[in-house]
């Protein structure tokens, strides 16, 4: 016999309903042919980490998980992630200083506020590509400008191409990128604030670091955290700037996860290996969206 419906449950007939909408249909077609380009090279990428490529890259034998195993025990790839978390941990934390402050003092200026984010934003336009070119110019120790500058203060160093420099410079480089996009993100937040409790702030007396400190961060939380989940994932697939101003070098210190990865896959032709670091990537990027989003909506 069978058993009664909870009162007010949707039947099957209603759940597929829902589902063959009209919305639903429209979006199909883009979200199947997505799929397809996404779900393919993902299938490939395990079917690749389980292959050896190193005999022929047109006939690879099968090799279990030894590219897995290998992955695990090379010091490289370890010193590759030490790399990789001191040169995000450091770039997001200025680029995060550094773009919400601009964005709070965007957002109370009076006047001239569209003019400077036309100018503050015209970094991101410029390829990271052309941003690592620009980079060597000016700290190239034979006739960069702000190596010259730097020399007039005593410091004859090869910016590039000394261990205890180089990673700072690239790092530098990239907060002077991507610094704006963080400002960008957080000022359109702030724009969007209610303003009932800021005015109300206003009527009790409250100062500005009160308003800050109790109305306007606490509001903007999840903008800002949203702005680092977007930059943490990109600050580790973007190798542009780093290959073209040090390669990774000196002495790999500044080989971050993504340019070991290109090495293993295009200088050394390690398809297998390549792949496995990839997954491993992956892995770490859910993992970082996973635990930003915990963050987010742990403050309700």
């Amino acid at each position: 016999m069978p058993q009664p419906q909870p009162k007010g449950a949707p039947s099957a007939g209603g759940r597929l309903a829902r589902f063959f909408t009209t919305e639903n249909m429209m979006l199909a077609p883009a979200m199947l042919v997505l799929a397809s380009v996404s779900i393919f090279p993902f299938l490939y990428l395990i079917y690749a980490s389980l292959m050896d490529f190193s005999l022929a890259i047109d006939n690879p034998t099968f090799a279990g998980f030894r590219n897995w195993l290998r992955l695990v025990k090379d010091p490289l790839i370890f010193q590759s992630w030490k790399v990789t978390i001191v040169y995000a941990v450091t770039g997001l934390g200025l680029e995060l200083i550094l773009g919400v402050g601009i964005a709070l003092l965007l957002y109370a200026a009076p006047w001239g506020r569209n003019l400077f984010v036309t100018l503050w934003m015209l970094p991101i336009f410029v390829a990271p590509v052309v941003a690592g070119l620009l980079g060597w110019f000016l700290l190239n120790s034979s006739y960069g400008l702000y190596a010259w500058v730097l020399q007039q203060f005593g410091v004859h160093t090869d910016i590039f191409g000394t261990v205890a420099t180089a990673l700072p410079a690239v790092i530098l480089i990239d907060v002077w990128e991507w610094t704006p996009l963080i400002t960008l993100i957080v000022l359109s937040g702030l724009q969007s604030l209610p303003t009932e409790p800021l005015e109300a702030a206003e009527v009790d007396g409250a100062t500005y670091w009160q308003k800050l400190r109790y109305i306007i961060l606490p509001l903007s939380f999840r903008i800002i955290v949203v702005a680092l989940l977007i930059r943490s994932m990109d600050i580790m697939r973007f190798i542009d700037t780093i290959f073209i101003t040090t390669a990774g070098g000196p002495a790999d210190s500044t080989k971050i996860i993504g340019l070991r990865l290109f090495d293993v896959a295009f200088r050394f032709m390690d398809i297998g290996f390549a792949a496995a670091i990839g997954l491993s990537m992956l892995v770490v990027t859910i993992f970082l969206g996973k635990a930003f989003i915990r963050v987010m909506y742990g403050r309700e």
